[in-house]
């Protein structure tokens, strides 16, 4: 009879649990991807994976992109293709900007495309200059499809401005006129988001020489107006210029723009040949709501020595209200330049009083959280967070620098007042710096009740976050504050929720502290743990740290959540450390379980250990699209001028199933020769169904001194075996091997089977939470019918060849010294395997010898040494918990 042992062993990819493993899990680091950037314009600066019908690429931040002079920043393209690294290409995002660092922070946006972030953009009022940042939501195909600029004011010097000049024959010299033209143009600010000039010239007739559109800078009107040349007339037809510029030149046809303050500039030598028309063309005006200034230019009242009060008092009455503000007079057309800079400074003060900011707040600048370090490692200087309604920006030089947050979104816009936060950023602290903003985000607590949550790193210098509710009124609630402990540390200058086990419900908060100082008062850095807690608030709950070593390192710097990296289901994290390794920087990876982050990370992903060339790896990262198409979550990663595409292996279970066919060794019947003896021979079949290259080791009966099976390939109880399985395929392996006669019947023989994956730096990884041995047992077979229990009957006999009593005693004498014993031992029901016979004496005797025919013969010799008035045995049979007992007994 042929028994067969089967052995069926099958992989698959599944949900595993997370288990601590300290440096290598799932990462690849063999094959990363690097693209390289300039490393001057900061390429590497952040990082966001994106994917548009198909095509998957990496969008880098490199924010200080452009000339010196103008650093507008911008984003380049880098996509995944087959090659191994491909080339980044710039998107073009920021050329029309201007010192703006473009790409400081890129963000995903709803439903789709992202956010670009331009922290230092600017706008020029005038002389003044106002930082108020700008962020532009561009789609998948990267086209720019919305400005977002929440704190920028329109400019006091947002002014339509025409001016209406006397080309008369009387007006002498023209070029006097030409240089006061090209000297008050030249103090103006000519752009579509300040000023915009037209110019309108009449003598008997007016005409546009251009208008407010044509020209978009200031050289541009300065050269136009030196090719001005005298439009002559004997007639003044001021009435008729200014109505044709109150309704013609301020016209959108013309360029006019809704919400631009309206200006006119009236020059003229005289009275007006249409004077009675003068206030129908004022009523038009101030229909318009036309600011107008009135220059009364004296020179040919002068040289003709005629009085020019009642051309005087036309132009005060063509000015608007007051004269001192709105009208000037000069001696002549060269004194015309004297009055440019008065003029200029009155025109600009009315803007300011006209066009004042739409929002009832004073709006600070949303500037930049400066460099952390001299080399070009800096923090994200303007955070943003995406909401489902809305957006939720920090402003960290609001306030003087204390700082503040602004909700942008479906309710409009809401900007809690300075007051707001007083009960934890005291008005006494006001020229503190707080920075509060520095770093936004939001949480989902219980009841689904939505909490802000802001950074201020610099807060008593030991750093401040807020948890708070915001009306849509701008009423703060504070739930919750929570305190650094280090000066220095910067603790709150990233946060990060994670909704551990994706129920909605954010179960921890981390809070970084990358500049706290370690062994050796190096920048360690540490990032706090924060658990939700029953009472909707979150408690302390340990802290993470770098490796425990004394280098400056940053740990927390970045941080991120990523949905689910090892495939259990839990929310995981990645820390960045850009300073380890003396700035070569580093990667931790940590998982989520239950609703807890594990405190050990799963693995440490150096910089050094992908290219010698990286610098300040970690300093930005982002886990959340699978790029390279193998269905598994990537990761990017930034690093000084670089970015880094690292791909997640698959995680693979060994499930093994041994089964025997027949279930037991039957070694009466014996099936082969082995050794030149007969024995009982098996077939182990081991199969495997997997996507890898496989080592497995068996071995047979490990428990055993001797063996009591062995594999029929090399006669040891041990062999091992190479396994090459391609996807879809079930390869199968036989393992013969058999089993001697043996006296230990009742123990079974174990099969043991050890796996682990050839390849450990490519391909999946083994779920190191997931068991890679199997152990079976092989029973015998025991002949005990169906339910396979033996049930015995054992019946002990004994006689001993003499006997003597008290009255009449057995004497020993020379030359019988033996004593024989039969025992016969009967089984009247199943199979007793392992039966053992125990005998006990007494100690005049000493065993001779054992005779095993039907019965047992047992023999013994008296011993002269002791001497006994009688002579005893107890004789045990035993198999399992049954036993048998019987005793002889010889004397009195």
């Amino acid at each position: 009879i042929k028994s067969v042992f089967g052995v069926l062993v099958w992989v698959r990819l599944v949900n595993t649990t997370a288990c601590l493993y300290p440096n290598y899990f799932n990462i690849d680091i063999k094959r990363p991807r690097i693209f390289t950037g300039p490393e001057e314009a900061l390429f590497g600066f952040s990082v966001l994976q994106h994917e548009n019908e198909g095509e998957k690429s990496m969008l880098v931040g490199a924010p200080w992109d452009g000339p010196l002079n103008n650093r507008r920043g911008d984003v380049y393209k880098c996509l995944v293709e087959d090659e191994s690294n491909s080339n980044c290409t710039k998107v073009n995002l920021g050329k029309n900007l201007k010192n703006s660092h473009l790409g400081m922070t890129l963000s995903p946006d709803s439903p789709d495309g992202f956010l670009a972030c331009a922290p230092l953009w600017s706008q020029e009022c005038g002389t003044s200059v106002f930082s108020t940042g700008i962020c532009t939501s561009v789609s998948d195909d990267l086209e720019p499809r919305e400005t977002i600029a929440p704190t920028a004011q329109r400019c006091a010097t947002y002014m339509d401005i025409v001016i209406v000049l006397d080309g008369s024959n009387s007006i002498y010299p023209w070029y006097q006129v030409q240089n006061f033209l090209s000297n008050i143009l030249s103090k103006f600010h000519i752009s579509p988001e300040q000023m915009q000039v037209g110019v309108l010239q009449y003598g008997e007739v007016a005409v546009h020489e251009w208008s407010l559109r044509d020209y978009q800078t200031t050289q541009e009107v300065v050269e136009a107006a030196k090719n001005i040349s005298r439009q002559e007339g004997r007639e003044t037809r001021t009435a008729y210029a200014i109505h044709m510029g109150c309704t013609e030149a301020f016209s959108p046809e013309r360029g006019a723009r809704e919400g631009a303050t309206k200006v006119m500039i009236v020059v003229t030598d005289g009275e007006s040949h249409d004077g009675e028309e003068l206030p129908d063309a004022l009523e038009e005006c101030e229909k318009r709501n036309i600011t107008r200034y009135a220059i009364a230019v004296l020179g040919h009242y002068i040289r003709r020595q005629q009085d020019p009060e009642t051309f005087i008092s036309e132009i005060k009455y063509i000015a608007s209200d007051p004269d001192d503000k709105y009208f000037f007079n000069v001696t002549d057309e060269a004194a015309l330049n004297d009055i440019v800079d008065a003029l200029g400074d009155r025109i600009f003060r009315s803007g300011e009083i006209r066009c004042k900011a739409p929002s009832k707040h004073i709006l600070w600048p949303l500037l930049v959280k400066y460099f952390m370090v001299l080399s070009h490692l800096s923090q994200t200087p303007f955070h943003v967070f995406l909401l489902q309604d809305g957006i939720l920006f920090g402003m960290v030089g609001a306030y003087d620098w204390d700082g503040g947050v602004l909700k942008e979104g479906t309710e409009g816009r809401i900007m809690p007042t300075r007051e707001a936060f007083e009960s934890e950023f005291p008005q006494e602290l006001k020229n503190h710096a707080a920075y509060l903003g520095y770093t936004v985000s939001s949480v989902m607590v219980g009841d689904w009740r939505r909490l802000y949550v802001a950074g201020a790193p610099r807060f008593k210098h030991k750093g401040k976050v807020i948890l708070f509710e915001l009306s849509n009124d701008g009423d703060v609630n504070i739930v919750q504050a929570l305190n650094g402990e280090q000066i220095g540390s910067y603790y709150g200058s990233e946060v990060c929720g994670l909704d551990v086990d994706q129920d909605g419900i954010t179960d921890v908060l981390l809070v970084a502290a990358p500049m706290y100082l370690g062994p050796g008062n190096k920048e360690a850095g540490k990032v706090y743990i924060y658990s939700l807690s029953g009472e909707e608030l979150f408690v302390s709950n340990g802290t993470l740290k770098a490796e425990d070593r004394s280098q400056d390192a940053r740990f927390g710097y970045a941080l991120a959540s990523v949905p689910d990296l090892n495939h259990d289901g839990y929310t995981d994290l990645l820390v960045g450390a850009p300073l380890e390794d003396g700035h070569k920087g580093a990667l931790y990876v940590y998982h989520g379980l239950g609703i807890h982050i594990i405190h050990t990370h799963k693995q440490r992903i150096a910089g050094s250990s992908l290219s010698p060339s990286l610098q300040y790896f970690g300093r930005s990262v982002s886990g959340r699209l699978d790029l390279d198409g193998d269905d598994l979550l990537d990761l990017a990663v930034g690093a000084q001028g670089s970015a880094v595409l690292l791909s997640s292996r698959n995680i693979v279970q060994i499930n093994a199933s041994l089964f025997f066919q027949p279930h037991s060794i039957n070694v009466i019947q014996k099936t082969c020769l082995r050794g030149g003896r007969e024995s009982a021979c098996l077939n182990a079949t081991v199969c495997f169904l997997a996507v890898s290259q496989l080592s497995v080791a068996a071995m047979l009966d490990d428990r055993k001194l001797s063996a009591r099976a062995l594999f029929d390939n090399n006669s040891q109880r041990q062999t091992q075996l190479g396994v090459r399985v391609h996807t879809g395929e079930t390869v199968c392996h036989n393992l013969p091997f058999h089993v001697f006669d043996t006296a230990d019947y009742i123990r079974p023989i174990s099969f043991s089977l050890r796996f682990k994956i050839n390849d450990t730096e490519s391909g999946p990884v083994l779920d190191e939470g997931w068991p890679t041995t199997v152990k079976r047992s092989i029973a015998f077979f025991k002949d005990c019918g169906e339910d396979d229990v033996c049930v015995t009957d054992l019946v002990l006999q004994a006689h001993m060849d003499i006997s003597g009593t008290r009255q009449q005693p057995y004497v020993i004498r020379s030359p019988r010294r033996r004593l024989s014993v039969e025992v016969q031992l009967q089984n009247r029901l199943e199979n007793a395997y392992n039966t053992s016979l125990t005998l006990h004496s007494s100690r005049n005797l000493h065993f001779s010898s054992l005779s095993i025919r039907v019965k047992f013969m047992l023999e013994f010799e008296f011993s002269c040494t002791s001497l006994l008035s009688k002579v005893q045995m107890k004789l045990t049979a035993a198999r399992y918990w049954f036993q048998s007992h019987y005793k002889l007994r010889l004397g009195p």
